[in-house]
């Protein structure tokens, strides 16, 4: 490159060795090397570039031109500063980001300056001044511009309307004018070259549609025809100029985020690049760096895929740079930190790669030159000694992202299943059954039966072809994952059942068809747990649980939940319907959670049920504020009010589908105090029991209150007091063992602790409470008497009734001596005290802490089996043996059991 550099400093000359563009721009423009050697020692901010320009003191026929200089300045800065390794990736693109966006704004109000002094302002029907709105779209909208790109644009105008001036124009073409004169100055060529070429073909109907759009308009367009490929565009929407972005911005974020997991945008994202690498291979630019195999291109479907998935369900992924979607990922777990590692590095490297071509001719080019001398000059500029060393580099970037974009969208049910003709002739059982017989089914007739009727219902064959196409890729996998179960038949009928229930959202079958190990996990929980089986199929949105390993190693953070969901709550202020599903969906996702690990084996019943209350409180301390804030005549920034909880949930031992036992206090003197905390208590109650699209809370028992369903909704503490010490009956004392503050004010729950440890800690007649308890335990089992020759593992002699009881009478007979027992620690750790005082034989209450275990585990096994709390009493003889033992010995002999005309005959034999 001929080129006098004498006169320049080295780190100017050096770069125009390595940039044609920059050495003719030193020849031109004299002005410019003076320039350069103010400036390259620093990088360029946007008041630069603005303070720039004002001293051209451009009027607005000699605005093009300042800008023209402008950009030939600001290119040859950072090509100088690139050059020499003086300027990273993010401070090149960030440069011609803040460039592109000066210039715009310069263009844009010269241009509606001139246009309002001839038609006035722009106004809405209710005299509104209207404001032309302008999208960067591409990189330019993701603050990634790079050095010769062009810029793509819409514009977007918030309400129809007409000007106010003299010479009324409607303000569409208003807009449409000041658009084009934006256009014109930034794209236009002169002698001073050109700002950037403007692409509008983003805008809806691109080239065919109008240069603008009102905001109607374009919630119009994306309703009735926004296609797959704009959503994927519009990730990186982002609105230059105007003030009214946040209404711009809630009309595209529905189009562009689902409410739902979108597993379906795979196959869109797929498609899209098939159409572009054909494209490409008809140029034969198989060397392009961007659209080429194991590009840029690539890179950038993988960040936006999962941004096109997951982005309406997390609003941290609604980002727009790549790299920082990426790192988004890793930090959620949806790519491993390794493959996002080699994705930037491979991202650096090939956007460094792209400049270095553009900065030979400020081309818009990404295709490595064919010439020789140019290769070897790109290659040197790259800081690699020749081209075959760089192209040795470029190759091995480019296999590690193709390697990573065909894990991400490579098809695996592309190629014909073993199995297809089992779904696809299932309606023939002289063809199918001897191959289901092979697979291992019991049933093959019951089950080729099944699969038939299905594929012969009205409801598959009225399914649209593209969602029918994944059901019959899927299916004949269903069928192979469930036969590698236990129970091969079971398992198929209950994954047939979430099949149906998930057969017209396509983005649930994308889901299993693109990640076969969550079919597999699929299967494994259906066929494991008959709850676990219909949680699923109620739950759906559940599945994408299944693709994230951590979900079964990883204990909870209930802190870091707590705070994450709150924020997240607090975001969608004051949209009470999105918060009430999305708090059901967290609840769902974390239960899900524990159910896995539930069933691996990873969690014991205490552990779980540890896991199950802490989530419960978790809920019920977030729903106290929120509702709180929806309350209109509420009187004070924080109520003064609690959520005692009782039963399972006050004793910490909550399971999958356990009610809340929970009643309502409250410490306020305002003369309002009891309408508005009555009014807070039923729409908390609401809000935890309604069942909205995203399912229920909890199904909520507030019998427990004082006077139960006759008394007040909620309560006073000194009412409170009042009651526990002068009306209430010994079960409410029994059933205060177990209480606890769950949430609210916390001043309220010392207060309501104080209050039940007076109450257990009050001396009483032994015989009288010997004789209230067991005739509540009496009533109980009239209550739930049955006529089973199996064990009722709650509810019969030695089961877990009987243990509370015997903890419950040992509490309120002794708690006036020994406080130790009024700590709400559990029945198993209440028993061990209990020994340890002396009061019971201290291997006993061991025994007994051990039987609870086990009768809890059992009680558990038949829940996540779906059936009923009765077992063989073989199963519980040596662990019901103590529990009756221990009874014999706190209530006596002579009514050691005093519900034997009731037992099962099997129990009297026993």
């Amino acid at each position: 490159m001929s080129f006098d550099s004498q006169q320049l400093p080295h780190g100017i000359s050096n770069a125009a060795s390595f940039s044609r563009y920059l050495a003719r721009m030193l020849q031109s423009r004299p002005w410019l090397a003076e320039r350069l050697r103010e400036s390259i020692t620093e990088p360029l901010d946007a008041d630069t570039m603005r303070n720039w320009l004002t001293g051209q003191a451009p009027d607005e026929a000699g605005l093009p031109a300042a800008l023209r200089r402008l950009r030939i300045w600001v290119m040859c800065h950072l090509i100088t500063r690139d050059i020499n390794g003086n300027a990273d990736l993010a401070e090149v693109t960030e440069t011609m980001t803040v460039l592109a966006e000066t210039c715009i704004r310069a263009a844009h109000d010269s241009a509606r300056n001139a246009l309002v002094r001839r038609h006035g302002e722009p106004l809405s029907r209710t005299g509104w001044i209207q404001e032309l709105l302008i999208i960067g779209m591409g990189k330019l909208g993701g603050r990634e511009l790079n050095v010769s790109s062009d810029i793509d644009l819409i514009f977007v105008y918030p309400e129809d309307g007409d000007t106010g001036g003299d010479k009324v124009i409607s303000n569409f073409e208003f807009f449409e004018r000041l658009g084009k004169r934006i256009i014109k100055t930034l794209s236009e060529v002169t002698e001073e070259g050109q700002v950037f070429r403007v692409d509008m073909r983003l805008r809806p109907n691109g080239d065919s549609g109008p240069l603008v759009c009102s905001f109607d308009m374009l919630e119009n367009y994306f309703i009735t025809q926004g296609r797959e490929w704009e959503r994927y565009a519009w990730i990186k929407a982002r609105v230059l100029d105007g003030e009214r972005f946040r209404e711009l911005e809630s009309v595209a974020r529905p189009f562009v985020f689902r409410k739902y997991l979108d597993f379906g945008a795979i196959n869109a994202m797929r498609d899209l690049h098939a159409q572009i690498r054909r494209e490409v291979t008809r140029r034969d630019r198989a060397d392009n760096v961007k659209l080429g195999p194991g590009g840029i291109r690539e890179i950038e479907f993988i960040a936006q895929v999962f941004q096109l998935i997951r982005g309406g369900r997390d609003p941290g992924l609604q980002i727009r740079p790549t790299l920082k979607v990426l790192g988004e990922l890793a930090q959620r777990g949806i790519l491993a930190p390794d493959t996002v590692a080699e994705l930037s590095e491979a991202y650096v490297f090939l956007r460094n790669l792209e400049h270095r071509l553009q900065y030979l001719d400020d081309a818009q080019t990404h295709d490595l030159p064919a010439e020789e001398s140019d290769r070897k000059l790109i290659a040197q500029a790259a800081g690699f000694d020749s081209f075959d060393a760089l192209h040795q580099q470029l190759e091995v970037w480019r296999s590690v992202v193709s390697r990573h974009f065909d894990d991400v969208f490579s098809d695996p049910s592309e190629e014909a299943h073993k199995l297809d003709r089992v779904w696809s002739t299932s309606d023939s059982p002289d063809d199918v059954d001897p191959i289901l017989a092979e697979l291992g089914y019991d049933d093959p007739q019951a089950v080729s039966r099944r699969l038939g009727a299905i594929h012969s219902s009205s409801r598959y064959q009225q399914l649209p072809n593209h969602i029918r196409s994944r059901l019959d890729a899927l299916m004949p996998r269903v069928v192979e994952a469930a036969a590698a179960t236990q129970s091969p038949d079971q398992t198929l009928f209950r994954c047939l059942e979430l099949m149906e229930t998930i057969s017209r959202r396509g983005a649930y079958l994308a889901l299993l068809q693109q990640y076969p190990q969550a079919l597999k996990r699929v299967a494994d929980l259906m066929g494991a747990s008959s709850w676990a089986a219909q949680y699923l199929t109620r739950h759906p949105i559940l599945l994408d649980e299944l693709l994230d390993d951590r979900n079964l190693e990883t204990e909870p953070d209930w802190p870091r939940l707590r705070a994450e969901l709150s924020a997240a709550l607090d975001a969608e202020e004051p949209d009470m319907e999105r918060q009430m599903d999305m708090m059901r969906e967290q609840h769902h996702a974390q239960v899900f959670r524990l159910l896995t690990q539930d069933i691996a084996g990873k969690l014991t019943v205490e552990r779980l049920a540890d896991h199950l209350s802490a989530l419960a409180d978790l809920i019920l301390e977030l729903t106290v504020p929120l509702v709180w804030r929806k309350i209109k005549k509420a009187h004070r920034d924080t109520p003064a009010f609690a959520v005692i909880a009782y039963g399972k949930l006050g004793g910490k031992e909550l399971g999958y589908a356990s009610d809340l036992d929970i009643i309502f206090l409250f410490d306020d003197d305002a003369p309002e105090a009891m309408e508005v905390y009555s009014r807070l208590a039923q729409r908390i109650n609401t809000w935890l029991s309604t069942q909205t699209a995203a399912g229920t809370l909890f199904e909520t028992d507030l019998r427990l209150r004082p006077n139960g369903d006759a008394g007040l909704l909620v309560t006073s503490l000194e009412a409170f007091r009042k009651y526990q010490l002068e009306a209430a009956w010994v079960w409410e004392h029994q059933a205060l063992t177990r209480a606890r503050f769950a949430a609210g004010d916390p001043r309220i729950g010392e207060g309501f602790e104080r209050i039940r440890c007076e109450i257990l800690r009050q001396k009483r007649d032994p015989a009288r409470l010997r004789e209230e308890v067991l005739a509540m335990r009496r009533r109980m089992r009239d209550a739930h008497a049955g006529k089973s020759e199996l064990f009722a593992l709650k509810h019969d002699h030695g089961g877990l009734i009987d243990v509370e009881f015997l903890i419950q009478y040992l509490v309120l007979w002794h708690s006036h001596q020994h406080q130790a027992l009024t700590e709400n620690l559990g029945n198993i750790a209440l028993l061990r005290i209990a020994g340890e005082l002396g009061l019971i034989p201290s291997e006993l209450a061991l025994q007994c802490g051990d039987a609870y275990r086990l009768l809890r585990r059992l009680q558990h096994r038949q829940r996540l089996n779906g059936q009923p709390s009765r077992v063989a009493v073989e199963q519980v003889e040596t662990a019901r043996a103590p529990v009756m033992q221990l009874w014999r010995f706190v209530f006596g002999t002579t009514e050691a059991d005093p519900y034997a005309d009731t037992e099962p005959a099997r129990l009297q034999q026993s």
